[in-house]
């Protein structure tokens, strides 16, 4: 055996440790691990004798036909349920509830009559079970093995023969032929080899749960993502009850679905109405509040916007972001100073999406812009208010996609007024759109600007208090300066 280091995006072995990748140069990713020297380390089985050639309008499409899950929300995302000699990867943060997820799957697919294997390599049977018992999982057709030596999980999987095949998580999961400690990029890459060809010979689905960084991404070699059928995402926020499923990689369909569930003592329920969830406890008339329609996969929501503006006693007022980029929070605060007179450059900012929902698309920028002149100048919006829209560097409001769908959405849930760009739909049944062309425009319609002035009450307030904490820091350094 001898000490290597191996990179974990290309999986590329080098003798010696160096900030980038030689071969895939990646930044800070050599890791030390151990290799075998001695024959080819590998427990691969022997290759099988290869099929001819056939004519592709032989092959049959029902044999690849998904499967339901027996969780709605999970089949909306893999367009339908796991296709036979598939493999899902299935990552998360600790405790977000991968493993809830899961053995609902199997207890649904063993009421059936299915037999299912779940393979805990990292909790005890016991364990397993208390959580079993807690979410009325308990089936005799869900089989346990608590194992994390990669021959003895095969082994298992031939002597049950399983129809569903859960490993929790790959990450533990080693193979004793192997020299690597397990978690290694070794182990990791060759166990989940092993695995797919496992999957691919009986036609059985497999699930692979896997471990996050620190930064979000999974760990372990990249190869781990290649090698995989179907990369699942599970997000959400651990002090709320949503859980946000997104498919990241998914070669049998669309990768634009999201399922949406929420965290109950009784495991992962399904959310029918998120919408609702989001504004159940919203205070109507609150200034700095804003309601936006956006679009996660294909499905809209309705997402309340906060903004909270204070003095600052800081030369450099702080800026904070929660649920949405910082950056382009700061590119908004520039827009609403230069192209609407809007002073927030000394005022600290606060800006927070309800619900730990996290928004990526450039559609929710005139809700935040609004929610941010709201509480600014202390006057609410207007209680059934939304607003959509695209903010350019010019104060522009640009055009956004499925904007029909937003607004259909927000009229069923009692919304009866709506701030778009001036591209969007004239009239919608139960709604009363404004169009404007720009930020100071959209403004003005909700009375947050009087005419062409900006909101000089508000603004007055702050800059004074900052003149006058400015002025008191001066006079102090004066009488040190005359003491001394």
């Amino acid at each position: 055996m001898r000490t290597v280091y191996r990179c974990t995006d290309c999986g590329a072995a080098n003798p010696k440790w160096s900030g980038k990748c030689p071969v895939c140069t990646a930044w800070n990713s050599l890791v030390e691990d151990v290799e075998e020297t001695g024959g080819s380390g590998s427990s691969a089985p022997a290759i099988a004798a290869a099929e001819p050639p056939i004519p592709i309008t032989d092959v049959d499409p029902a044999a690849g036909a998904p499967s339901s899950t027996g969780v709605g929300e999970l089949d909306r995302v893999l367009g339908g349920g796991f296709v036979p000699g598939s493999v899902t990867l299935l990552g998360g943060e600790p405790g977000i509830g991968k493993s809830t997820l899961l053995l609902q799957v199997l207890a649904a697919k063993a009421a059936q009559g299915r037999t299912v294997l779940y393979v805990s390599a990292e909790e005890s049977r016991q364990q397993v079970r208390g959580r079993a018992e807690r979410l009325g999982a308990l089936h005799p057709s869900l089989l346990l093995s608590s194992e994390t030596s990669l021959p003895h999980i095969v082994a298992a999987i031939d002597t049950t023969g399983a129809e569903l095949v859960v490993v929790d998580s790959i990450q533990t999961v080693s193979d004793p032929e192997l020299g690597s400690a397990p978690g290694s990029v070794v182990q990791v890459r060759e166990c989940a080899h092993r695995l797919v060809q496992e999957a691919k010979r009986r036609g059985v689905p497999v699930v692979l749960v896997g471990h996050v960084t620190k930064e979000g991404g999974l760990a372990g070699p990249r190869v781990l993502e290649h090698v995989v059928d179907t990369v699942l995402a599970f997000e959400g926020d651990r002090h709320h009850a949503l859980r946000l499923l997104r498919a990241t990689k998914h070669r049998f369909g669309p990768t634009s679905e999201l399922g949406l569930f929420e965290m109950t003592e009784t495991g992962m329920q399904v959310v029918p109405d998120p919408s609702g969830l989001f504004l159940a406890d919203r205070r109507a008339g609150l200034p700095g509040s804003a309601v936006v329609p956006v679009i996660e996969g294909q499905r809209p929501l309705l997402v309340e916007v906060q903004a909270l503006v204070a003095p600052s006693p800081l030369g450099m007022p702080r800026r904070s972001a929660q649920g949405l980029d910082g950056g382009r929070l700061a590119m908004l605060l520039a827009v609403l100073e230069n192209r609407a007179g809007l002073a927030l450059g000394g005022a600290d900012v606060y800006v927070s999406v309800v619900g730990g929902v996290k928004l990526n698309e450039p559609g929710s920028d005139l809700a935040v812009c609004l929610a941010l002149g709201s509480a600014l100048t202390g006057r609410p919006l207007p209680a059934g208010l939304i607003a959509c829209g695209e903010v350019g560097l010019g104060g522009e409001l640009r055009q956004v996609a499925q904007l029909t769908r937003r607004l259909a959405e927000a009229a069923r849930l009692g919304f009866n007024e709506a701030i778009v760009p001036s591209s969007g739909p004239s009239s919608m049944d139960g709604l009363v759109v404004r169009r404007a062309t720009g930020l100071p425009a959209a403004l003005r319609a909700v009375g947050l600007v009087d005419g062409n002035a900006p909101p000089s009450d508000r603004v007055e307030v702050l800059q004074q208090r900052r003149e006058r904490r400015a002025g008191a820091a001066s006079a102090s350094v004066e009488r040190l300066q005359a003491d001394r």
